[in-house]
């Protein structure tokens, strides 16, 4: 059977839960039922106009946002679904810095929540750099939902490390 490597900091009793469900080909209709449809966003434009309504309403005195894109380069394997980038580049003799927030392309066709829940961890990086309590804090409020959400994420990701991601 294949590690569970998205789940691997977890209980052992929830690693031999999640297996079960896995070996016994569950785990795809658990996520199909609590989670039945994909989002619409697709492009590049969609997902700026969607993570920058979110940044709005949550961060609206934050530094600015320059680029928001899905990124076929951002690879599942690396366990990495989105980046966020601060990018300096020197122009004559002034340094200009931009924040960029790149989602794995893979993501294109999950559910809402789990895009939504990732935008949300890289919006918070914006204020806070590291994954610590203040920056957890600040994704639950966005996300009321988020450590919920980021659990299912890792449980999807474990489904199609498996097998197959239920939602193609």
């Amino acid at each position: 059977m294949t590690p569970l490597k998205y789940i691997a900091g977890y209980q052992q009793e929830i690693q031999d839960q999640v297996a079960s469900l896995l070996s016994s080909g569950k785990l795809k209709n658990v996520l199909l039922n609590r989670y039945p449809n994909t989002h619409d966003i697709r492009t590049d434009k969609a997902l700026y106009d969607y993570t920058m309504a979110i940044k709005n309403q949550y961060l609206r005195k934050s530094q600015p946002v320059a680029k928001i894109l899905f990124d076929d380069k951002i690879s599942l394997s690396h366990q990495a679904l989105g980046l966020h980038s601060y990018v300096s580049r020197v122009q004559g003799n002034k340094t200009k810095a931009k924040n960029e927030i790149r989602i794995s392309s893979r993501l294109k066709r999950v559910p809402e929540p789990f895009l939504r829940m990732l935008v949300v961890h890289e919006l918070a990086h914006l204020k806070e750099k590291d994954h610590n309590k203040a920056f957890y804090q600040l994704c639950c409020h966005m996300e009321a939902d988020y450590h919920q959400l980021e659990f299912d994420l890792r449980l999807l990701l474990t489904q199609i490390d498996h097998d197959s991601n239920p939602y193609d």
